[in-house]
């Protein structure tokens, strides 16, 4: 659990460095990074919230 959180937060965190490079800089290519990051980091959290609702359930 404490690795997921911590996973989590790194990439939220990469995620908001990303969006302030594009801030900064004005280049594309760092929004993009940061909207993939953030994109797959909701991903993982909504599958690994769902396998401990699961398993919760059963």
């Amino acid at each position: 659990m404490f690795l997921f959180r911590f996973l989590m937060f790194a990439l939220l965190g990469a995620s908001a460095l990303c969006f302030a490079f594009y801030l900064g800089t004005g280049r594309r290519h760092f929004l993009r990074w940061g909207i993939v990051i953030l994109k797959w980091t909701v991903i993982a959290a909504l599958a690994f919230f769902g396998v401990l609702i699961l398993s919760r359930i059963g």
